[in-house]
């Protein structure tokens, strides 16, 4: 008996649950099961949305036979191609052997490797930005690789605002009969289980969902729908922002997750004195010992909270072994923004803390704080007192943390911004980069924000999108035009703008900034982000001001006027300026047939090609697209004077 649900006039659920799976891909525990999403569309033509998997295939196909009351469908739409939802595929295809299938070339050639039937007879194959009319409903296909296989893509319905986002905004838990967020208390019942699914599942692959986010971010989406879990109607906000979280690696909490591993209870006990004392000081902690605990958990809670504290006992000369498998599993995930410390036991030849570090320090963005505690057995008073050393160290790193969120702000680095330019400092991860922009404006006082506009094409817009911080240097009239070329006139995708660069110096938070030719800087934590077209917005709150001296901000006009340097133009002889002086009698005479002479080289004056007044790029021809963009300094056509010859 068929058990689909309604979504929309246009739109069902035709899935189902399984909550006998005990482990999810044989390696995540699922104690409150899953679902299996598909769905179908129906218009002039139909299209099912992916279908289930092997263990739910019944169910699947009575709702299927259902919904199409007698119909076939036109269109398998397949967003991706992990077994759990493309399982039943084959029988799809036999059932309904004139459907088409519509996917990439990367989902194509999965469909070979997993099935034997004729797929390219039946394959649409859609690019990046294709479209499919299936009546008063359109498709638009975007690309969504390593989110979390590199074949994913997603389609978006325009008429409904529908987003098909493959695994991406989904979560363990069956649906209990709801099919909306809203109709179930989501944040208490099911927000931890979305973070383990995503920390576990896409949680390596920060840097592609924040691309991907960043498509979204152009779409007008009023429902996604994911492959597993709820449908999101309502507050769809709420779970974008926790995927920009935790896609950009930024602590949920402040606090301390401690895990240990304990064969005798020893290590146990030291672990819950540091977090009693922790707790005794204000600060919030959480505890896991990783021998009872599930490590998909744990690494859920490595992604939470902002501190992390791993304590084990040496055992065979290593890590616990619960301990080694957690460590790397938390390492594979590339976690970044942590901070991390360790507690090692050992009866004789302590080797555990030096090998936990050394597993944690490869990873980029960890910052490993406080000597290792040795607890030799038992926690006796000189180990207590190192356990204490350690305790007293993640506070000073709470403390210096909230005084550099609450510092007193210079309030008047703001009077400097002016309509001038500025360089953005920003990182991704692995070098240092830098443009040049020319809007940024202070949105409040209390508490001080900023807001910035990048072109969209700029490689800072994506290295922002993915840390949430960058630095603006207000650029001073002694800046000179060298500055402007090395930062304005690349791309830091291909070139590594900071080389031999020494003018730097860096903030508090890690980015650097000029120390020659800006008068100021600013650092902004991004809590924000608006798509404004061909530039996103990015309003940040600050967290750290410095004046770096006297000199006067450079504005727009000063730039053009006395920095960048004149674009040779050729002008017409007609039009050359003289020396002024008194006409003679023979120049009066001839003052009328010069005027016809300037008039007919004015009329015979011919544009040959625009000239970029931001950089001096020069675009060869008598037209200028009117969406022509600079290809070095991403300035509109409205920065370019014609060239005349």
């Amino acid at each position: 008996m068929y058990c689909t649900k309604k979504i929309s006039d246009s739109l069902y659920w035709i899935g189902a649950n399984d909550r006998r799976l005990a482990m999810f891909e044989g390696v995540y525990s699922v104690p409150a099961g899953v679902s299996y999403n598909s769905y179908i569309l129906k218009d002039e033509k139909i299209a099912v949305f992916d279908t289930v998997d092997k263990a739910v295939s019944r169910v699947f196909f009575e709702n299927l036979t259902h919904e199409l009351d007698g119909k076939t469908p036109d269109y398998l739409v397949v967003h991706h191609m992990e077994p759990d939802h493309s399982a039943t595929m084959s029988e799809f295809v036999l059932r309904y052997p004139e459907a088409k299938i519509v996917c990439n070339s990367k989902i194509l050639a999965m469909i070979k490797q997993f099935f034997d039937f004729d797929i390219d007879s039946r394959a649409v194959i859609v690019n990046e930005g294709d479209t499919l009319t299936l009546g008063e409903h359109k498709l638009t296909f975007v690309n969504a690789p390593m989110v979390h296989w590199p074949e994913v893509m997603m389609s978006y319905e325009e008429k409904e605002g529908i987003l098909f986002s493959a695994d991406a905004f989904g979560h363990f838990g069956a649906l209990n009969g709801a099919i909306f967020a809203d109709e179930v208390d989501f944040d208490g019942d099911y927000m931890n289980e979305a973070r383990r699914y995503y920390t576990n599942i896409v949680g390596k692959y920060g840097a592609q969902v924040m691309a991907v986010l960043k498509k979204a971010a152009t779409l007008d989406i009023k429902l996604i729908c994911p492959l597993h879990g709820f449908v999101w109607r309502k507050n769809l906000k709420s779970f974008i922002d926790k995927y920009a979280l935790w896609g950009s690696y930024t602590p949920e909490k402040k606090g301390v997750m401690i895990a240990y591993a304990s064969i005798y209870g020893n290590t146990e006990n030291a672990a819950e004195i540091l977090s009693s004392t922790l707790r005794d000081r204000g600060i919030e902690t959480v505890m896991f010992d990783v021998s009872v605990t599930p490590a998909s958990e744990i690494v859920s809670a490595c992604f939470k909270y902002s501190h992390l504290v791993f304590a084990s006992p040496t055992y065979n000369a290593g890590i616990f072994v619960s301990m080694e498998n957690l460590l790397h599993d938390v390492a594979a995930h590339a976690i970044k923004n942590r901070t991390v410390a360790f507690i090692q036991n050992g009866s004789w030849a302590p080797a555990s803390g030096k090998l936990m570090r050394e597993i944690m320090e490869k990873v980029p963005g960890v910052k490993i704080i406080g000597d290792i505690p040795y607890v030799k057995s038992s926690l006796k008073a000189d180990s207590y007192n190192s356990l204490m050393a350690l305790a007293d160290t993640i506070t000073a790193d709470f403390i210096s943390e909230e005084k550099r969120e609450t510092k007193e702000l210079d309030k008047s680095v703001m009077h400097k911004l002016t309509y001038g330019l500025f360089a953005l400092f920003t990182n991704d991860g692995k070098k240092d980069n830098a443009c040049i922009i020319n809007t940024v404006s202070q949105v409040t006082d209390e508490p001080m924000q900023i807001s910035v506009y990048i072109n969209k094409l700029n490689y800072s817009c994506d290295t922002i999108m993915e840390s949430g911080k960058f630095n603006v240097c207000i650029l001073d009239e002694s800046a000179p035009f060298a500055l402007y070329k090395r930062f304005g006139f690349a791309s830091g995708r291909d070139t590594d703008k900071l080389d031999g660069f020494k003018a730097t110096s860096t903030s508090e938070n890690g980015l650097k900034y000029l120390i020659d030719g800006s008068c100021a800087y600013i650092s902004g934590k991004v809590v924000k982000t608006v798509d404004c077209g061909t530039h996103m917005a990015f309003f940040a709150e600050v967290t750290e001001t410095k004046t770096l001296g006297g000199k006067t901000p450079v504005t727009y006009a000063y730039y053009f006027e006395n920095i960048k340097p004149k674009p040779e133009i050729p002008t017409l002889l007609a039009e050359e300026r003289v020396e002024e002086k008194a006409p003679s009698t023979e120049e009066k005479r001839g003052e009328a047939t010069a005027s016809v002479s300037v008039a007919e080289a004015k009329a015979e004056k011919k544009i040959i090609a625009w000239a970029c007044k931001i950089c001096g790029y020069v675009y060869e021809g008598e037209t200028l697209p009117d969406d022509f963009v600079c290809p070095w300094c991403k300035h509109p056509a409205s920065d370019f004077e014609p060239i005349y010859g």
